[in-house]
């Protein structure tokens, strides 16, 4: 699949809300209440400290992934990041490619280093790519995350040089 990868735009809203809405509903990846309104979950995904993205596939949305410093100041040298990939996309590598790139743009942005802070132990999709990308979980936080179906678990600590 071919996937261009491009700054976000203000007319990316709508069919940035159609890839989140449903992996927000569903509450197992992300840390936001599934009943978020979308102004809530936009202003955080196009929040100003950030540099967000699109990836796109024969004129379509089908992922998204912003960049922020993970900390300001003697931090501010390792970089955040959150992705998605649109449901109806899954399993078509638009994560990795994602990944990918956002390795060099962060690189090309000054960061040394990228760490997730919160990655669910359920999310195993998510571990396998990170891990398979070089990132090693140097950290786990018990009982940090309320799955709705599994209750109280873990979240990762996840990093890697870039």
């Amino acid at each position: 699949m071919e996937i261009n990868i491009r700054k976000a735009v203000d007319s990316d809203s709508e069919s940035l809300w159609e890839i989140i809405e449903p992996i927000i509903r569903e509450g197992k990846t992300y840390v936001f209440s599934p009943d978020s309104s979308k102004e809530k979950i936009m202003t955080f995904w196009l929040a100003a400290e950030k540099a967000t993205y699109v990836a796109e596939s024969k004129g379509e949305i089908v992922g998204t992934f912003f960049l922020k410093a993970n900390q300001p100041d003697r931090g501010s040298h390792v970089v955040n990041a959150g992705y998605m990939v649109s449901p109806n996309a899954r399993g078509k590598g638009i994560g990795q490619k994602m990944a990918e790139y956002s390795f060099e743009e962060a690189k090309r942005l000054g960061f040394k280093a990228m760490q997730f802070n919160f990655v669910v132990k359920s999310n195993s999709a998510a571990i396998s790519l990170w891990s398979k990308l070089g990132f090693e979980i140097v950290g786990e936080v018990p009982e940090a995350f309320i799955h709705p179906e599994l209750g109280l678990i873990n979240v990762l600590v996840m990093y890697r040089k870039l």
